[in-house]
């Protein structure tokens, strides 16, 4: 599947959508970027005068990139993408640097499991200078719609 049929398929919009480009889509895992830029709406008032990306939006970029691109390309191998929603069951992140106002971030992420529609990854943040951002777990149920 195109890496832009992935992008198409995703449940966000623009001010939430935290996805800018997919390189690498396999079953194993993905690779994509997202860079945000200078005047998102969170800027204003997280650190006066010394504004950082709250490490809320830094995982729902993991996640977004690493679990959801990936659970959208493994329902299109695997079953029917149509009426599937999808929800952040569980995280667990540790973060080492801060994420400030127009830096790119590059989001790597790795299948540990998908089954019983529940998708589990380790994922990994870098800065532009490949620097690691933020590590750690994050897991997702695939929902059907006639299931909510």
């Amino acid at each position: 599947m195109p890496h832009q049929s992935i992008l198409a398929k995703l449940p966000y919009s623009k001010p939430f959508l935290f996805v800018n480009e997919l390189t690498s889509v396999t079953e194993d895992g993905v690779k994509g970027s997202f860079t945000f830029k200078k005047d998102s709406y969170f800027y204003e008032g997280h650190f006066k005068n010394y504004p950082i990306t709250p490490g809320v939006i830094l995982v729902e970029c993991m996640a977004q990139i690493g679990v959801v691109c990936l659970g959208i390309f493994l329902l299109e191998k695997n079953s029917d993408p149509e009426n599937s929603n999808f929800a952040l069951s569980s995280t667990e992140i540790d973060f080492y640097l801060p994420v400030f106002p127009g830096e790119e971030v590059k989001v790597v992420s790795e299948k540990v499991y998908f089954r019983f529609n529940k998708l589990k990854c380790k994922v990994k943040m870098f800065n532009a200078g490949n620097k690691l951002v933020a590590k750690g777990i994050i897991s997702g149920m695939i929902l059907k719609e006639n299931n909510l």
